[in-house]
């Protein structure tokens, strides 16, 4: 069947049935990992700006920006989440993120579901906080600079473990799936560093104390969450405006003659819609708010609850 809706993760039916599993038992054991370690160092601060970076992160992936060939990118922000609370409250945000996008929007399929938290969430978040801890002592200069690299690194390790699924799986020759997907990955990882140097960039010159190295004395930062919430609406706002190229695994699948072997999804939400709003704009941003509030309700519980629990 021809997946027809224009999807940013893996879709069932791309991966085998034992390549699916053995992501899921990899993802599960990683997620495991990162509740133990944020059970013992989750700051009370960072509860809520989990919230906001699961919601800017989710609505910043909706808007794909086009990068060369007809194809377009969009943000992953493992590397983002990472720095800003940590490796380990950065991937249970990362996982919240990638999770409501499959469950509400369809977004990835349920099967393969380990592989995109794998991929996106967690792998992305390990090399981009790793990098950014290089640079404690480093000038803001020089920690800018690695940070570019580090997000521009983890969108690669996402391609790269994509790839080799793909081609454990049998879909694809590895001598073929990997330069395919690692050569347009390199274009949107750019915009990935882009982003995230500008992010990064601005809480340094503002609010240096919410990064991951001083969260857990941070001050003040309700009005930030505020703050953080309208940027993240603000974004979906502009969703309608994404480019409508195809991303850059499923160019990658369109160009390899495999995108047929997809399943097709269906759901309330599915593709990012609300079904009775007759405008495709207008239907996009209600969608991308109901999203943005969801799964920022989502990171803020698991971090309230993990909380809870060191607390107990």
């Amino acid at each position: 069947m021809h997946y027809s809706p224009p999807p940013m993760h893996i879709p069932d039916g791309f991966l085998s049935l034992t390549i699916s599993i053995l992501c899921w038992i990899l993802s599960a054991a990683v997620i495991g990992l990162a509740i133990s370690k944020t059970n013992k160092s989750l700051g009370e601060k960072q509860i809520p700006l989990m919230g906001v970076m699961a919601a800017f992160i989710f609505a910043a992936q909706m808007i794909n920006f086009p990068v060369a060939g007809g194809t377009s990118g969009h943000l992953l922000g493992g590397a983002l989440a990472a720095i800003v609370l940590g490796p380990w409250a950065g991937m249970l945000v990362m996982t919240a993120v990638i999770a409501t996008q499959a469950l509400l929007f369809q977004d990835g399929g349920l099967v393969v579901m380990g592989a995109n938290l794998l991929n996106m969430g967690l792998a992305t978040a390990a090399v981009g906080y790793g990098l950014y801890r290089s640079t404690a002592r480093q000038s803001k200069s020089v920690k800018l600079g690695v940070i570019g690299v580090a997000a521009w690194l983890s969108v690669m390790t996402g391609a790269l473990l994509t790839a080799l699924e793909l081609w454990l799986s049998g879909v694809s020759d590895l001598k073929v799936v990997v330069p395919a997907m690692l050569g347009v990955h390199a274009l949107i990882g750019l915009g990935e560093a882009l982003i995230t140097v500008s992010a990064v960039a601005f809480i340094l010159q503002t609010r240096p104390d919410l990064l991951a190295e001083g969260s857990e004395s941070a001050k003040g930062s309700g009005a930030w969450v505020y703050v953080g919430g309208l940027i993240a609406l603000a974004v979906v706002v502009l969703s309608p405006l994404a480019s409508a190229d195809p991303d850059g695994l499923n160019r990658v699948a369109m160009d390899l003659g495999f995108i047929d072997t997809a399943q097709s999804a269906s759901g309330p939400l599915a593709g990012y819609t609300v079904p009775f709003l007759a405008s495709a704009s207008a239907s996009k941003i209600v969608a991308g708010a109901i999203g943005a509030l969801v799964v920022g309700a989502v990171a803020f519980l698991i971090g309230r609850g993990i909380k809870a629990k060191s607390q107990a």
